[in-house]
């Protein structure tokens, strides 16, 4: 594979994604917690994240890596979760193999479905500058402030701090490089979903969670977090961007309770 990846655990499959602002390492304590309760984990590490470097002119599609990897694995049916800019990758291969993803949890989701607000232009703006002036230290101190929420602790921004600063340290080591993107079709995510929003972060998170809904099929907005129900949208008050990394007598029950049969 071209991609770094883990298997652990026995049983029904879940494959993860992590968000744009960290890399497999995001999915430790929840992927503790499904093994412990008899999941079969696959995370992996998307390019230019983590131990997957970014080969700098060589083309690539994130979705593609991850429709080999499952291919690789030999899974015919599992169940995705993706976070922010995995959740969009979780769209694409999930629009891709529709009939092969069992559930699909997003977890403040990323997308292309509505504009940026405000606040995400401004954040994006200063990272860029910040990059442009060679300040690492500074750009990635600014992921830490602007992606987790107020009760994350000292031990997720310490995880999110590296994992932000490596993925830098691959991506302008890599220049300029094509990455392709496999469409997303909202209308054939037939499959039980369920998506996460946090009440702490950008408007454009849980805009582009709404939006989706609005083109999903036979969207059911009944409670509960059983197999039954065909789409949840689930909205944490104290969360930030990355919920599963914050409050950690919260974070494991989050999939655990969207992952419940």
């Amino acid at each position: 594979m071209t991609i770094h990846y883990l298997v652990e655990g026995h049983g029904r499959t879940g494959v993860l994604l992590h968000a744009g602002v960290a890399d497999l390492r995001m999915w430790d304590q929840p992927t503790a917690a499904l093994v412990a309760v008899g999941r079969r984990v696959v995370r992996c590490d998307l390019r230019g994240y983590g131990s997957t470097p970014l080969e700098p002119g060589v083309p690539y599609g994130d979705a593609e890596d991850v429709l080999a990897l499952v291919e690789e694995l030999g899974l015919t049916s599992f169940t995705l979760v993706g976070a922010s800019y995995g959740g969009y990758v979780a769209q694409q291969v999930a629009t891709a193999v529709p009939d092969q993803v069992e559930r699909l949890v997003l977890v403040c989701t990323a997308g292309d479905l509505v504009e940026p607000d405000a606040g995400l232009r401004a954040f994006w703006q200063e990272e860029r500058r910040l990059l442009e002036a060679g300040d690492l230290d500074g750009a990635t101190e600014l992921n830490v402030a602007t992606w987790l929420g107020p009760d994350a602790d000292d031990d997720a921004r310490i995880l999110v701090r590296t994992m932000q600063r490596a993925a830098f340290d691959h991506q302008l080591a890599a220049g300029d490089v094509d990455d392709r993107e496999l469409p997303v079709t909202p209308e054939v995510l037939a499959m039980p979903v369920t998506m996460i929003v946090g009440a702490h972060d950008f408007d454009f998170f849980g805009d582009t969670a709404r939006a989706l809904v609005a083109r999903l099929p036979r969207a059911d907005q009944r409670g509960g977090y059983g197999i039954e129900r065909r789409l949840e949208l689930v909205e944490l008050k104290w969360a930030g961007h990355l919920p599963t990394l914050e409050r950690p007598d919260e974070r494991r029950k989050v999939l655990l309770a969207a992952l419940a049969d």
